[in-house]
């Protein structure tokens, strides 16, 4: 009964490639628009450090097991897909899937390659199974095409099932108490709509800045929506430990001192670490009350599933394969399936002008970047004595994951999840974290001047202007100090955006505080720290927060005071090239109590060192050389 049966479809989109591809490449949506079912994947690491993919599923009457193949593709080409079955009717099971430009958009071959595995299977594949599975796929196809031209707002046709009895009455509830609360951004109804309409492969890891980059919105709006929408009640925030390697969770908790210092990866057998910066990310799934989302899996390996990974091709030992392969320069990532040795290349860079993307070699202890090769080509090397799959990725995975150490750094997250903390003790790397102290001029006096009740007054009124603008430059306000701040911030420009901001509506503030107008002092910096839990709080902790507060006491009020390393920053550096001609940027070197060298900085002064809406001009530049305490 090893017979093998095959079929071909052909079609025709008006669209091109690269429209079309992540609709029929995304094989875990297509397999759960089609109705096939869910399936348990179980990982079986190998002595040469491989790992075996085994799956089962119920379909019909049958119990299914089979071993899953890693899928081969090359994005916006073709991909690959094949299933050896140990139960069942089928002995095999390979779906090919090919796009080709044309002159009005793309060709699109689709071939099934099945073997029975007994007298039952080759009556199905004789009969049904081949007129069904295309009536099907056509489908998907004439959807794609139709979602591709705009004409219709999901790629598949999808029957999400009945809500529970209450649900759209209490959704309509959580609607109003999100929109409410100002965290809701006029979201709140798309997002109920989502989480009841939405496939699976949707809602199983909710990313607020997919949905920001779906939807059009701002990613604080994304973020804040969501983080409301686990407060009220309508999703459930999770911890997901990533793998540095495949990028897929590992260990998924619910509170950040549950989560573990490292995991191990089964997919990749190997063990890896916890990094803030890196692979914490913060996901949502729709709360069971709402929508219980089934476990399992619509496929384990597909090209949509790890969009970052450019290439996917399994090599027996010894083999090489040129492929056509259009790379976008960047930043990439040489590596196999196996748990091995890795290459970072940046292409082109100055010696690849005008050629093709360098060779991909493994070899038993290394993957590198061979000669470059044909333009428009690439060469997959597998110089082992065992069958490896090669990867390419983009390092470009990053844009939908909402890492710990930017969320950590927003406001919405610390008023409404201040219990989200690390366990005491507990100590986490942050790569980089921008930093604001603020504080009042001559604040002994205005306390002497109006008293102790009405300085405590303007204190708080103080400090909610100083919240308001630090969470409009997506900030957080980490804790206040007597009458000063210190706010965190994910990016550099953000936090000068944010300093900019503080100076230059200080006077709107002081007109509705006629009797007692302030002076703001404030000091910037960037770099790495660690994150700790202290006074059961967030909080950070290192030499990039002491020199920040150092900064701070640098300024005399009225303007803004930044490192010279924060000044150096890509985005910082853009604000500062269109400073107006009014502000002024001093060069100054202090030395400052606990450290042995001088720090340089600069000092930005002018009418409240004040951002503004007028066309930017160039800088005076002042050198000048301060004494620090």
């Amino acid at each position: 009964m090893s017979r093998t049966l095959t079929r071909s479809w052909v079609w025709h989109f008006d669209s091109p490639p690269d429209a079309i591809w992540p609709l029929l490449a995304d094989t875990a949506r297509f397999n759960e628009a089609a109705g096939l079912p869910k399936h348990e994947i179980t990982e079986q690491p190998r002595p040469d450090g491989s790992v075996l993919y085994t799956a089962a599923a119920k379909a019909g009457p049958f119990r299914l097991n089979w071993r899953e193949r890693p899928v081969n593709w090359v994005t916006n080409q073709w991909f690959e897909h094949c299933r050896d079955f140990t139960s069942g009717p089928l002995d095999s099971l390979c779906a090919h899937f090919t796009l080709t430009p044309t002159d009005e958009g793309c060709r699109g071959d689709y071939t099934l390659t099945a073997a029975p595995a007994n007298a039952f299977g080759w009556v199905m594949l004789r009969t049904r199974f081949f007129e069904s599975a295309g009536r099907s796929f056509a489908a998907l196809a004439e959807n794609a095409q139709a979602f591709a031209r705009g004409e219709r707002e999901t790629a598949f046709d999808y029957l999400p099932p009945k809500p529970a009895a209450g649900v759209p009455e209490r959704l309509t509830r959580l609607v109003r108490q999100i929109e409410d609360s100002g965290h809701g951004h006029g979201l709140a109804q798309r997002l109920a709509d989502h989480v009841l309409t939405a496939q699976e492969v949707d809602l199983g890891q909710i990313r607020p800045l997919r949905l920001a980059r779906l939807w059009g919105v701002a990613e604080r709006q994304a973020i804040e929506l969501c983080l409301e929408a686990t407060r009220a009640g309508l999703l459930d925030l999770r911890w997901d430990l990533l793998c540095p390697r495949c990028r897929i969770a590992k260990a998924v908790v619910g509170s950040l001192d549950a989560l573990p210092d490292g995991a191990h990866c089964g997919t990749c057998n190997i063990d890896y670490e916890q990094d803030f910066s890196q692979n914490v990310e913060l996901s949502f799934r729709p709360a069971e009350s709402i929508r219980l989302i089934t476990f399992g899996e619509y496929c384990l390996f597909g090209p949509m599933s790890t969009p970052h990974i450019r290439i996917h091709l399994t090599l027996p030992p010894g083999a090489s394969r040129d492929l056509a392969f259009d790379a976008a320069p960047g930043p990439y990532r040489l590596r196999t399936l196996e748990p091995g040795p890795e290459a970072e290349i940046d292409w082109p860079d100055g010696h690849q002008v005008g050629g093709g993307f360098p060779e991909v070699i493994a070899e038993a202890e290394a993957i590198r970047a061979g000669g470059l090769v044909e333009q428009g080509l690439v060469r997959l090397t597998n110089a082992s004595e065992r069958e490896l799959t090669l990867i390419v990725e983009e390092r470009h995975w990053v844009r939908d994951a909402l890492t710990a150490d930017r969320v950590t750094a927003l406001q919405a997250f610390r008023d409404l999840f201040s219990d989200q903390v690390l366990r005491p003790g507990d100590e986490v790397a942050v790569r980089r974290i921008a930093l604001m102290f603020t504080d009042l001029r001559d604040s002994t006096a205005l306390y002497g001047h109006v008293g102790d009740a009405s300085a405590y007054q303007l204190v708080r009124d103080h400090f909610a202007f100083l919240a308001s603008i630090v969470r409009a430059h997506d900030g957080a306000i980490v804790k206040t100090i007597g009458d000063a701040i210190m706010a965190a911030f994910s990016e550099p420009a953000q936090a000068f955006a944010a300093g900019r901001a503080i100076q230059g509506e200080i006077a709107r503030f002081n007109r509705d505080h006629p009797e007692t107008p302030i002076t703001i002092k404030l000091g910037l910096h960037e770099g790495p720290c660690i994150a700790v839990t202290l006074n059961d709080r967030l909080d950070y902790f290192g030499s990039t927060v002491n020199l920040a507060a150092r900064l701070q006491s640098e300024s005399r009020g009225g303007d803004i005071v930044l490192s010279a390393d924060m000044a150096a920053d890509p985005g910082v550096a853009t604000l500062l090239d269109g400073l107006l001609p009014e502000l002024s940027l001093g060069r100054e070197t202090a030395r400052l109590k606990g450290f042995e060298t001088p720090v340089a900085f600069l000092r930005l002064t002018g009418p409240d060192a004040a951002a503004s809406d007028r066309p930017a001009a160039g800088l005076d530049l002042v050198e000048s050389e301060g004494q620090g305490a």
